[in-house]
């Protein structure tokens, strides 16, 4: 037993150590030093290559800025034979003329619940007040009445909602441990509802009461016409800048606390039956449109019939950016979507890619194999080895491991300086030249490896920070699963926003403290200054 709590001891001190090491400010995220040694990329270890790359462990991914390529090869003639050579041409994307950043200017006055509203505006509130009291009185047509129940409020509503999303502030086992008298009671919220009127709602909450006639059998049928709100706001109110990412993100709770949970209890919570997928700016964080697969049961395009995972991340990537055609956005994907036959696709709508390659998790169909077997022979950290068919570039680079990329929205023959602007919220603008810096010396880097690692790693600093904040209530359905994700995914685009407004400047409120200011405007208490 004491074994087991000393045990239990170190992984909660490792996992509050992870967090620790984070050091990011809420007031500068998005900046990052030179010192890229905690890229999987310029690992020490021979573990570290594309094909033990996992989406699951792109969480350690950082880079820094693009540079130009490294050209070197030995020739193939089977891949010349399908395409692939060695002799480059210059490529060029076209430029991205299109305005990114927030689509109206929001007043310095402007509150939390201002921002939020973006997104969850009163007639969806007023929605799900309807809803739920159609179907608190289905139910009871079906199985009794209830005694304890009444017709539920618009502010009855926002403080229910307003009770869950305090749970993405400050931690609890249950959202019903708000009333309780213990460490996680909070009785500055508790005294504006009796857990008796909170958990009624609760029972009967509802965003789509009954199935359509039209609806089909839809999985998702319940929130449906709430995401499909949530994608149009997304788009409304900010347009991203030309690099975008498409990623899985982190969703899983907070390690610290996960190390508390029994292993019963972290079984159960393993058991999501949904996918998440997000396309994200790179620049900001802001995710512009999300997308859900279910892992039973039918679903649109029948993506849950594949059973070719290659396939299915093909298609979602496809749903992710139906919006960006002839826009000349860049989009950067992790091993399982990059294909070749995806990026011509993407091309051709003038979309443009970057990829890491597995060879274990990607389609590789059409790619020379030459290029997907490692050299016999020692190499040299940098070198690296490329063959092109058009536009597209399959790049080997060597650093401690091989790793492998694919792109046509980087040029091999670049040999000049290029600058590749990586905005984050001070407003900082990242140059680098040809090289990736490092304590131990320079590493050459092709253009493509490097604008791979300092886009990525943006993203994956927002995962280590911003999934802190994610909702932490876990109710059973999956619809409802599916609704508290995206109301967090809501909020922490609302704090970017805030973060890019003149409100900002006023009162400059850290995530956590715009999450509990946002939880006072709800709960409508006459005290909304954020905890000091």
């Amino acid at each position: 037993m004491a074994e087991c709590g000393r045990k239990g001891l170190s992984l909660l001190e490792a996992a509050r150590s992870r967090y620790e090491s984070l050091q990011i400010s809420d007031d500068v995220f998005g900046e990052s030093g030179d010192d890229s040694s905690e890229n999987p990329f310029y690992s020490t270890t021979g573990d570290s290559n594309s094909d033990n790359y996992t989406d699951d462990a792109k969480a350690s991914d950082a880079g820094s800025s693009p540079t130009c390529g490294l050209l070197g090869s030995s020739s193939n003639s089977q891949a010349e034979d399908e395409g692939w050579s060695h002799a480059f041409q210059d490529i060029s994307v076209p430029q991205y003329t299109d305005t990114h950043g927030p689509t109206q200017k929001m007043a310095a006055t402007s509150t939390a619940m201002d921002f939020f509203q973006l997104f969850v505006p009163d007639n969806a509130i007023q929605n799900m007040v309807t809803q739920t009291n159609m179907y608190a009185k289905k139910y009871q047509e079906r199985f009794g009445s209830d005694e304890g129940w009444t017709s539920v409020t618009v502010t009855e509503m926002k403080a229910f909602l307003g009770f869950v999303i305090s749970t993405s502030v400050h931690r609890c086992e249950s959202v019903l441990s708000i009333w309780s008298s213990g460490f996680f009671g909070n009785r500055s919220i508790a005294l504006k509802m009796n857990q008796a009127r909170f958990e009624k709602i609760l029972k009967y909450f509802h965003i789509v009461a009954f199935r359509s006639s039209q609806g089909g059998n839809q999985g998702l049928y319940k929130i449906q016409p709430f995401l499909d709100s949530l994608q149009q706001s997304f788009g409304c109110t900010f347009r991203p800048s030309q690099t975008q990412v498409l990623h899985e993100p982190l969703i899983d709770e907070d390690p610290v606390f996960i190390t508390t949970c029994t292993e019963r209890e972290l079984r159960k919570r393993k058991k999501r039956k949904f996918s998440l997928w997000v396309r994200q700016c790179s620049s900001t964080g802001f995710i512009c449109q999300i997308y859900v697969h279910l892992k039973e049961g039918p679903g649109p395009d029948g993506l849950d019939t594949l059973k070719n995972k290659p396939q299915l991340h093909s298609l979602v990537a496809k749903q992710l950016c139906q919006n960006l055609a002839g826009r000349g956005a860049i989009i950067f994907t992790g091993p399982s979507i990059t294909s070749l036959c995806l990026f011509q696709e993407f091309e051709k709508q003038n979309i443009y890619c970057c990829g890491l390659l597995s060879t274990r998790k990607s389609d590789c169909t059409g790619l020379p194999q030459s290029m997907l077997r490692n050299p016999d022979g020692p190499q040299q950290r940098g070198h690296s080895r490329i063959q092109m068919k058009g536009s597209t570039s399959l790049i080997s680079w060597y650093n401690k491991g091989n790793f492998r990329f694919l792109t046509n929205a980087y040029s091999p023959t670049k040999q000049d300086l290029l600058v590749e602007q990586v905005e984050c919220n001070a407003g900082n603008t990242k140059v680098k030249g040809m090289i990736i810096k490092r304590k131990s010396g320079e590493i050459p880097c092709p253009l493509a490896v490097e604008a791979f690692a300092a886009h990525l790693s943006y993203i994956c600093k927002y995962d280590d920070k911003y999934s802190k904040y994610f909702i932490f209530h876990k109710p059973n359905k999956t619809w409802q699963q599916v609704f508290w994700l995206t109301i967090s995914i809501a909020i922490n685009n609302a704090y970017i926003l805030y973060k890019m407004s003149d409100a900002y400047h006023v009162k400059r409120y850290s995530r956590a403290q715009f999450g509990e200011r946002l939880v006072k405007e709800l709960l409508d208490l006459d005290d909304c200054s954020p905890t000091q």
